[in-house]
């Protein structure tokens, strides 16, 4: 390579919004066998197919020279070649290799040793073996038409692909697609999928980024479970990992230690260095994940794990760079961009006029606190500050946040920011999460702990609350299988990350004997993975399909009724009638058509209507009953009736929706 195609990456590269895309030198002349004539890249880094070759290109300043060996066979070994990349004079490497291939097979050799590529977009044999090529054009979309994730009212679904069906594959979750369509969902969450060693785990101990695991298959596979999604209303964001790698498999500090920093400190490792010295290709690798994943696998979005433990002290917030590279890279396609944070930062979903990181919506934590406390009674650990009364979840419909600075007794100190005016539907709001499922002695979904009733209260005002509900997998039709923490390690590792789990649960005084301890179910444990997976057959089963109706109707409530979705709301209101019952009043644009909520979580109350303004029905008009969680349907035990003309009885665990209507008169 010459020294004017040697700047051809330095003075013609483009990077926009974490897009790579050199401009062809029309003065290059093809020379060598890495020769970078016409090269067109998609992404930064890793290996892109080519006319004629593979083009590699890798940020490896930690090494002096860097060459990719190149083979058929995974192992690399008789027949396989080695090329030496050319330097840019930045840290990068880049070449083509020509007489290379889709299918191929390949390491960086380093100062160091040979490694899998940091970008690899396959690791068909786990994060320590060699990378593969892929070429994303070879799939053919069938989703052209698709508009995105919409502008709502969405409901979100949270899935683990490996443990969603029994086989755990795309495949077979591509199946029970339609079947989540009918059900109402807008929004699939998916798990991380960034590959892992071991045979299972969650995800969030991912070490190749670019990889879709090869657990659940290949990478068309992801492509044609999201194609079909699309095919069926359903957009598909992904939960990524920003704030930290996995201990095992991890290898980008063999291409440069400047990817980490220990100026900061992330409760599960090492975090990445995004603002200090050498960051600007750190901040371009995250960058690339982004528009790669909306790019070549049509992703709608993502959520963004645990954002309070990505440090970045500069100007422009790396969520702010990854927010406009993900809207950039989709194109006209709507994505949807949801964070963890555990402070509860409304910083979060602020505009960027505002000083803001500008995502779309932001998990709440406070909501699901008081609902396990309110239906369980429990209040250990961080559920201590949480009461499960009636005023925290009007609280929770007026304001969002429960926690807007006020001081958080067990963290000793003041806990999250002022969210007033924040639209609600910009709140996820859930009764169950895969972390929350977890923190039990035995991954306990909230219908073994609670009465039916309650639940049912609480799945109502989860669906019809102002908020975005978010589902976790099979709390759709209370699915008889826990949901464990478990993770595949190497011996070693595993050890400490079971004696590291226990440790955790501690915090629980109820789990913190010695003879809780020797009954929690090991991680390492393949029995404790593949109880987990769902058997999709009982939503059509008893109480589970009466479970499945309940949250079906309430879904189709949720969207089709103008007034609950918002889009014929002129406001809302809340309001308690006891300690434990209240009320959410939603008043229609038109003028008397409102609706009211009643959820009840404790005894049958009685109430007299003059202290609670909200319960009167609109000027010449009545309420009627639209729905109730006591419908024998759902597993109730009759129809309350409702009257405000005198004394209201709310019944004993329960939600009732009413509408207002025209009195009709009476006969005679």
């Amino acid at each position: 390579m010459d020294g004017a195609k040697a700047k051809l990456f330095e003075s013609r590269g483009v990077l926009t919004a974490g897009c790579f895309r050199p401009v062809p030198d029309p003065q290059a002349r093809s020379g060598s066998r890495n020769s970078v004539t016409n090269v067109m890249r998609n992404l930064p880094i890793g290996a892109e197919v080519q006319r004629g070759g593979v083009h590699f290109r890798i940020w490896a300043p930690a090494s002096k020279a860097v060459k990719v060996r190149v083979g058929k066979e995974p192992g690399l070994g008789k027949g396989a070649v080695e090329e030496e990349l050319r330097p840019e004079g930045t840290g990068y490497f880049s070449g083509v290799v020509e007489e290379t291939e889709a299918g191929d097979f390949y390491h960086y050799v380093l100062d160091s040793g040979s490694f899998p590529d940091p970008a690899s977009r396959f690791q068909p044999a786990g994060p320590h073996e060699a990378s593969q090529v892929i070429d994303p054009r070879a799939y053919a979309w069938k989703d052209d038409g698709w508009a995105g994730a919409g502008d709502g009212p969405h409901v979100i679904y949270e899935m683990h692909v490996g443990t969603f069906t029994e086989a755990g594959t795309w495949a077979a979750a591509a199946e029970l697609l339609p079947g989540l369509a009918e059900l109402g969902i807008t929004i699939l969450e998916i798990m991380p999928i960034a590959d892992f060693p071991g045979r299972f785990g969650w995800g969030y101990d991912g070490v190749s980024l670019f990889a879709p695991t090869r657990l659940y298959g290949s990478p068309d596979d992801v492509r044609a479970f999201v194609d079909r999604a699309h095919a069926q209303g359903l957009a598909v964001i992904l939960d990524v990992v920003y704030n930290h790698l996995g201990p095992d498999g991890n290898y980008l500090t063999k291409f440069s230690q400047d990817y980490f920093t220990d100026r900061y400190q992330t409760e599960w490792g090492e975090p990445f260095n995004f603002d200090g010295p050498n960051s600007k290709p750190v901040r371009e690798y995250f960058l690339a994940n982004v528009a790669y994943w909306i790019r070549e696998f049509h992703f709608d979005g993502f959520r963004f794990d645990a954002t309070q433990q990505i440090f970045d002290a500069s100007p422009k917030h790396i969520l702010v760079e990854l927010s406009q590279a993900a809207r950039e890279s989709a194109g006209p396609r709507k994505v949807y961009l949801v964070a963890e944070n555990e402070p509860q930062d409304v910083r979060i979903i602020r505009s960027q006029a505002q000083g803001g990181y500008a995502l779309d919506a932001i998990w709440n934590d406070d909501f699901h606190h008081s609902a396990i406390v309110a239906l369980t009674g429990k209040r250990e650990a961080y559920y201590t500050d949480y009461q499960g009364l009636a005023q925290e979840f009007v609280s929770a419909v007026r304001f969002g946040f429960l926690y807007q600075g006020q001081y958080y007794h067990w963290q000793q100190k003041a806990r999250g920011t002022p969210s007033l005016g924040v639209p609600p539907q910009m709140f996820v709001n859930f009764l169950q999460n895969h972390d929350q499922v977890a923190n039990s002695l035995g991954g306990h979904r909230i219908h073994t702990l609670a009465a039916p009733g309650a639940v049912r209260t609480a799945t109502a005002l989860l669906l019809l609350g102002p908020w975005t509900p978010m589902l976790f997998q099979g709390q759709e039709f209370a699915a008889s299988t826990p949901f464990l923490y478990f993770a595949d390690h190497v011996d070693w590792l595993a050890e400490k990350v079971a004696a590291g789990r226990t440790e955790f649960l501690k915090q629980f005084p109820s789990l913190s004997s010695p003879e809780i301890a020797g009954r929690l179910p090991s991680p390492e444990a393949q029995d404790t993975f593949k109880s987990c997976r769902l058997r999709n057959g009982e939503r059509l089963e008893g109480i589970h399909g009466q479970v499945f109706e309940l949250h079906r109707d309430l879904i189709q409530l949720k969207k089709n009724d103008p007034v609950l979705a918002g889009s014929a709301r002129r406001g809302l209101d809340a309001q308690t009638l006891s300690q434990r019952a209240f009320l959410v009043r939603y008043f229609g644009e038109i003028p008397g058509d409102d609706r009211l909520l009643i959820c009840n979580l404790d005894h049958d109350v009685e109430v007299r209507p003059a202290p609670f303004p909200l319960l009167a029905p609109p000027p010449d008009r009545g309420w009627k009953v639209l729905w109730t969680s006591e419908h024998p349907t759902y597993g109730g035990q009759g129809l309350p009736l409702f009257q405000t003309a005198g004394p209201v009885t709310l019944p004993g665990l329960s939600a009732i929706l009413l509408g207002s209507e025209t009195p009709q008169p009476c006969a005679g």
